[in-house]
């Protein structure tokens, strides 16, 4: 049987999340979220129509828990009721997205604060839909902080949900899919993110090699371009019980520049992924990255991946209780080098690997 870690996933979550209301359902939770997409539904007392104000509060159920959007709300209903709440919003402003379809790349610009969040929230039958697959976000935090993203769906755009400078968001509970490139993606200095409980599917639409479902951080090649030629220090950001599949590239990739994250209690399917673009479910660049309870099967080569593609970076990650039924040729988990110094506890649970655990000797510690 394997020793699972959940007071090392509470400790990193615990320590991203301050005062996100949405916090304890985000880092508890079920062990993995639904793995259909199915509509979560949501509660508004007296909070009717484009741009109204209720009084109630709003709460939402999605991926095994109920959630609560706050206090009172303002519920829109169309893409321009929405681009101006985004445009007004301020510390503890709750937005709540009537059911539909909402064309359009959407921004948040303003930051709420660790007391009062600004909140977005909806049912999977709130659909946000960037209007190309080439260039767009269809959601973006652009040096947006303490956001609570929660509930409902983003389809399309270049990239599904983007993060530039953002610290201490949450993105909670989204269908993210048909993106052009990646799903969801942390980047130019986003830390202490929580991103949980996501259900993300069909990526790599426009490009395969960049169909990520999340990146975090950003290759040290673009550095110059997003960063000022410093490593993209996207740090502390948990991911955790998302349900990721169908993407061309990896369910999710951890470029170098990236410290202390976590990756924890997430389901991956390899179905979907193209040899040119990944060859694992989960590719670690960064250092002193946490890998803990996930559960993967199907993988077109290894499970997990460990690699230095720039000095100073890939070391010190740790993979533990992890479950991995690769259903090919490739190793549970490999890492590149035995002197990234990388811990593979050997209560990870390695089937149908051509291979074996790992190319490196697993440690009970």
């Amino acid at each position: 049987m394997r020793t699972r870690t959940p007071a090392l996933r509470a400790a990193a979550c615990a320590a991203v999340a301050g005062s996100l209301l949405l916090a304890a359902a985000a880092c508890a939770g079920p062990s993995s979220p639904a793995g259909t997409p199915a509509p979560a539904s949501t509660h508004a007392a007296s909070s009717q129509g484009s741009g109204s104000s209720g009084t109630g509060p709003a709460s939402l159920s999605g991926g095994g828990n109920t959630l609560s959007c706050g206090g009172a709300v303002t519920t829109v209903s169309t893409a321009a009721g929405l681009q101006r709440a985004l445009a007004s919003a301020q510390p503890g402003t709750r937005i709540l997205l009537a059911p539909g379809t909402y064309h359009g790349d959407f921004a948040a610009t303003a930051s709420g604060t660790r007391a009062a969040p600004i909140t977005l929230c909806g049912s999977r039958n709130a659909v946000l839909a960037g209007p190309s697959i080439t260039h767009g976000y269809t959601f973006y935090l652009d040096q947006a902080s303490w956001w609570r993203l929660a509930g409902f769906s983003v389809e399309g755009g270049q990239k599904g949900v983007m993060a530039d400078g953002a610290t201490h968001d949450l993105i909670y509970g989204l269908y993210v899919h048909g993106t052009g490139d990646e799903a969801i993606h942390l980047r130019s200095f986003s830390s202490y993110n929580i991103v949980s409980h996501n259900v993300i599917r069909d990526t790599g639409l426009n490009v395969q090699f960049f169909g990520e479902g999340i990146y975090v951080g950003s290759a040290h090649g673009n550095w110059c371009r997003y960063t000022s030629c410093r490593p993209d220090e996207s740090n502390y950001n948990v991911l955790v019980d998302n349900n990721i599949a169908d993407t061309t590239a990896e369910n999710i990739d951890i470029k170098e520049g990236t410290t202390g994250g976590t990756i924890a209690g997430n389901t991956f399917n390899g179905a979907g992924m193209v040899a040119s673009a990944a060859t694992a479910w989960v590719n670690v660049k960064g250092n002193d990255w946490a890998v803990l309870d996930n559960t993967g099967i199907d993988s077109i080569g290894d499970g997990f991946q460990v690699h230095q593609v720039y000095p100073g970076w890939g070391i010190g990650n740790v993979f533990r209780g992890n479950s991995a039924t690769v259903t090919g040729a490739g190793y549970g988990i490999y890492v590149q080098s035995h002197h990234l110094q990388t811990i593979v506890a050997c209560n990870n649970v390695v089937a149908s690997a051509g291979a074996q655990l790992s190319n490196v000797p697993c440690q009970n510690r």
